[in-house]
């Protein structure tokens, strides 16, 4: 039976023959699944077809086939491919992983809250500012100490999420913060996990048996009841004519549409989008972050050169604002390489096709999970020479001007990519410049045998653990 309905339907790309119930895992390095992905496209071309489990998924290799299937056939790609361990918690709500009108209504009305986010006060950019302003107080208090910087680079893109969720930031210290933190930081890093890899093979097994991914599930739903304690107290205090933030704007669309019993403008969706904003707003950044400091203090060189500039251009005491970033070349180009190189989300999340579609020469039935294969794009021999080398120069032309490119695709492409890609590239540039800025990254060993090798490598590239220390310029 499971066979019969693995094989049916379409003109599916070649690729290995799977075997029943485990389909391709015998062709996967579970510890390094994008490296598996990229020996199977030498095999099977740049769109083959690989079997998690029982079903069948089509993986897109290279910037050409990611582009025709995600730009120019947009519309077809729409859908969300599964990842059960958030859609059994989350089934359906929010932004992420709700498909159909429900996503773009969702998609378009917080696409317009970040934009509009100002509200007639404080920008969004005044914001992250004032966040920097705090983190960098924060890390004054190591006193040029080694430290551990994943949980305070955690902190401040959490604290613009609670800025935009709810117009309130937390002390560092804060108790609620820190359960809060505990929550999202456990589950981003489980989320690699074996146990989680085997739950979004065999969902249907996995739920009556005891282990890890039980914990994944509660913690999701920690974060939700945070957010509707949040929502309790902004029911009490609500005046629709003056939003104070996120929450106030989806409770005033909850009131213009009580009377539409079928509107998605609900309690449900406003927790799950909520847990979206938090889940990836806070860790991706701060990943980002946490990696980008390493690669600076394995490449003094680099480091150097970004002080350099920033001394030139904005000195050691004006706060450095967007509008800076134009003049800082050497500096954007680091953060884009930071960004390519570390190829945070390889894989990007699952797409699916909404219909039967025909994409080259074959058939994708309607359903089937696609998967764009970003790490193929950032790390593009053609594009960037040396792709498995940190270069900024892969962002520089010849004259040292910033240089863009349409490989830079670590928010993924379409109407499906990052819905808060905007807000991600305003605080990376932000917080990078202004820890920079203050700081010298000093490394507690010789840069040359620090080790810089993802710790793990499944949905995300996490960094491996590491301390440094931060000298006061």
């Amino acid at each position: 039976s499971v066979w019969t309905k693995m094989r049916t339907g379409g003109r599916l790309p070649p690729g290995p023959t799977p075997l029943p119930i485990i389909g391709n895992i015998l062709q996967l390095d579970l510890k390094d699944i994008p490296a598996s992905l990229s020996k199977l496209a030498k095999e099977y071309g740049p769109v083959y077809t690989l079997y998690f489990g029982s079903w069948p998924t089509v993986v897109l290799h290279g910037y050409d086939v990611v582009k025709e299937a995600l730009l120019n056939q947009g519309d077809e790609f729409l859908g969300r491919g599964p990842l059960p361990i958030i859609e059994d918690s989350q089934k359906g709500h929010g932004i992420v992983f709700s498909e159909g009108e429900r996503w773009k209504l969702l998609r378009r009305f917080s696409l317009m809250t970040l934009k509009n986010f100002g509200m007639g006060k404080r920008s969004l950019e005044e914001r992250v500012q004032e966040e920097a302003r705090c983190l960098v107080e924060e890390l004054h208090k190591t006193e040029a100490q080694p430290f551990d910087p994943t949980f305070i680079l955690a902190c401040a893109p959490c604290n613009v999420i609670c800025s935009i969720l709810f117009n309130e930031r937390f002390p560092y210290n804060d108790k609620t913060f820190l359960n809060l933190m505990d929550l999202l930081n456990k589950n981003f890093y489980q989320l690699n996990s074996i146990w989680i890899q085997m739950y979004n093979l065999w969902p249907t097994i996995m739920k009556y048996i005891p282990g890890k991914h039980r914990e994944f599930s509660k913690r999701l739903g920690g974060v939700k009841n945070f957010i509707l304690e949040k929502v309790k107290e902004h029911q009490e205090s609500l005046d629709p004519a003056n939003p104070r933030d996120y929450i106030d704007c989806f409770l005033s669309k909850i009131e213009e549409e009580k009377h539409n019993l079928k509107s998605d403008f609900n309690l449900e969706n406003l927790a799950i989008c909520g847990s979206n904003l938090f889940t990836a707003g806070t860790e991706t950044t701060s990943t980002t972050l946490r990696f980008g400091l390493l690669l600076l203090v394995k490449h003094p060189e680099v480091q150097a050169k970004v002080h350099e500039e920033l001394d030139r251009v904005i000195g050691r005491h004006q706060p450095p604002s967007m509008k800076d970033k134009m003049k800082l070349p050497y500096t954007d180009a680091v953060l884009h390489e930071i960004q390519r190189y570390i190829t945070l989300l390889p894989s990007s999340l699952p797409h699916a096709v909404v219909q039967d579609t025909k994409f080259r020469h074959y058939v994708i039935p309607k359903g089937t999970a696609v998967f764009p294969f970003l790490s193929s794009i950032l790390l593009d021999q053609k594009e960037f020479p040396n792709p498995e080398k940190f270069d900024p120069g892969h962002f520089l032309d010849k004259n040292g001007c910033f240089k863009k490119t349409d490989y830079f695709v670590p928010f993924s492409l379409g109407k499906r990519s990052c819905v808060g890609e905007g807000l991600a590239r305003m605080e990376l540039f932000l917080f990078f410049t202004t820890i920079l800025q203050k700081f010298s990254l000093k490394a507690l060993v010789e840069p040359k045998d620090l080790d810089i090798k993802p710790v793990t490598t499944g949905l995300f590239n996490l960094p491996p653990p590491y301390k440094l220390r931060l000298v006061p310029r």
